[in-house]
């Protein structure tokens, strides 16, 4: 029987399919297996930590979503959702504990939601951390019937002591970036218009000729995890920055991690740029130096390290799933500029 509820556009038997569906994955992630309750709950007395600091943060997919909308692929944007939070809290040394969603759409379809779901859990397995809970809300009139949106929360924790904030970085330390999958999650309101209004792009042929991928397969690679690339590092005390390339490219993020006095000189060229934004700045005819103002260009993370440290972090990192470069140094401030592009 219909109710008064679903006459409104709200089905909410299939919110209680989707909740079935995904009981069913949770096992598969460390953490709670049953979502029912009112509050997601995590037991924190199991991690051996002295004095505690909670790090956390919250971050979506943004404009990515439509790429997925028009090519009917779910099942990875779960995974850039929990890759934009844990990266952040992982670059400040934390240790990832938990994670919660939260997805609205104009018609619950739990099917799609299951694919959505399922790239959540495979970016929890990754980052090591326990889904706990989520919220699904269907809001009809608010989204097209096939849109959603969706964001996340991620919750670590560190020892006091042991917080990557920055505070020891000094002139001539050194920067290695670590490779990206590709554009990751930012600069994706950018990339549509160049391929897909200025330029008519389909996203079922290769981009490139030397792609041997479909134009939806590169846009749509998964942000990548840093959390296994860096827990050696931070374990063995070798980083004293980092910083998440997201929003903001080099010239935002970078300095964030940096001490009043000091800049960022960053040498172009020393590690190769993704063909992807090659194409971009071919074809949306984009100044050279702006893409690192947009992208990350290759590099999803940069770290700041000790001149005798480095030989022991590139060894480490390359020893992973990811290449890592040194891409430049620390120097002590002469002028406004807080970071510097050389080498362009």
């Amino acid at each position: 029987m219909v109710n008064a509820y679903q006459k409104s556009g709200v089905d909410v038997t299939a919110g209680y399919d989707v909740v079935k569906r995904i009981n069913k994955q949770m096992s598969l992630v460390n953490g709670a297996s049953d979502i029912s309750g009112f509050g997601g709950l995590f037991d924190l007395s199991t991690k051996q930590i002295q004095e505690p600091l909670m790090v956390s943060g919250t971050d979506g997919v943004g404009t990515k979503l439509m790429v997925a909308f028009e090519a009917n692929k779910h099942d990875t944007i779960g995974i850039d959702c929990v890759a934009m939070c844990v990266n952040d809290i992982v670059a400040q040394g934390a240790t990832p504990l938990y994670f919660l969603d939260y997805l609205a759409t104009g018609k619950t379809n739990p099917e799609k939601i299951e694919k959505i779901v399922s790239g959540i859990i495979k970016g929890c397995q990754t980052a090591h951390m326990a889904l706990i809970g989520g919220e699904t809300a269907e809001m009809p009139g608010m989204y097209q019937e096939t849109h959603y949106d969706m964001a996340g929360f991620a919750v670590g924790v560190v020892e006091k002591q042991h917080l990557v904030d920055g505070h020891l970085i000094q002139a001539n330390d050194v920067l290695i970036g670590i490779s990206s999958t590709g554009i990751h999650s930012n600069g994706f309101s950018l990339v549509r218009k160049i391929f897909f209004e200025d330029n008519r792009f389909k996203l079922t042929e290769p981009l490139l000729e030397n792609l041997n991928e479909t134009l939806a397969e590169t846009l749509l690679k998964p942000t990548k995890i840093y959390v296994d690339d860096l827990r050696p590092l931070f374990q063995a005390n070798l980083i004293k920055g980092a910083a998440h390339i997201t929003g903001g490219g080099f010239i935002e993020n970078i300095p964030r991690m940096l001490p009043k006095g000091l800049q960022a000189k960053i040498q172009l060229n020393t590690w190769p740029v993704l063909p992807i934004f090659e194409a971009i700045e071919k074809y949306g005819e984009v100044p050279h130096l702006d893409m690192y103002e947009i992208f990350n260009m290759g590099i999803g993370m940069v770290l700041a390290v000790d001149e005798s440290n480095v030989e022991a972090v590139l060894t480490s990192l390359n020893k992973q799933t990811v290449q890592a470069f040194e891409i430049g140094h620390v120097a002590i401030k002469t002028n406004d500029e807080v970071i510097s592009l050389e080498g362009a």
